[in-house]
């Protein structure tokens, strides 16, 4: 194969032995088609032979932004019916269909803060909950941030403000910040603040 390495007799080991652990569909059922979601349960046939069930929530992905300003980050609270609370989070939101992620970041930003990024550049992605959804965020850092005109979903109330490294530490303490993107977005941007780079 060009312009790849051979895969060494140990990663064929670890290979084999992660293969004897797949876990192979027998049947899928739907259970629910929304407009954000839907659910399935598939039986799946254990490496053991055996079979059991996995419900899997399916979801077509989200993006998300680090937006700094100013030394400060962009964030919006809103109320999370899930959780039946308020919380700060950085801008985000779910991908349409075949939709480049980059291109979803830069909408959600300026939807929900108003403001637009001359550049974006990529700083992770992964799946939010493994264990029972296929969702899979992607994570981006905007840069020449210029202001614009917010304009949230009919069905989205938010409230945004920029805030301090120090407040974002003390949000997470106070559990204000408690979701995946937003505390990887404040570790990034401690980095950032530490090396310059990010």
């Amino acid at each position: 194969m060009l312009g790849r390495q051979p895969i060494s007799e140990e990663r064929w080991n670890v290979l084999e032995k992660t293969e004897q652990f797949q876990e192979v569909t027998v049947k899928s059922e739907p259970i629910f088609q929304g407009k954000i979601i839907s659910l399935q349960v598939d039986t799946i046939q254990l490496p053991n032979g055996g079979t059991a069930t996995r419900e899997i929530v399916r979801h077509p992905g989200a993006a998300a932004v680090l937006a700094l300003i100013d030394g400060k980050m962009l964030v919006v609270e809103q109320y999370r019916k899930p959780m039946e609370k308020f919380q700060i989070e950085i801008p985000a939101g779910k991908l349409d269909a075949g939709e480049d992620p980059m291109t979803a970041a830069a909408r959600e930003l300026e939807e929900e803060t108003g403001y637009r990024a001359g550049r974006l550049r990529p700083l992770s992605a992964f799946y939010t909950s493994p264990g029972f959804a296929d969702e899979k965020l992607y994570l981006y850092i905007a840069e020449e941030l210029t202001k614009g005109e917010s304009a949230p979903d009919d069905d989205e109330f938010l409230a945004v403000e920029a805030i301090t490294f120090e407040q974002a530490q003390q949000y997470i303490r106070e559990e204000r910040i408690g979701d995946a993107k937003t505390i990887l977005a404040v570790y990034a941007w401690q980095v950032y603040r530490l090396t310059g780079e990010i």
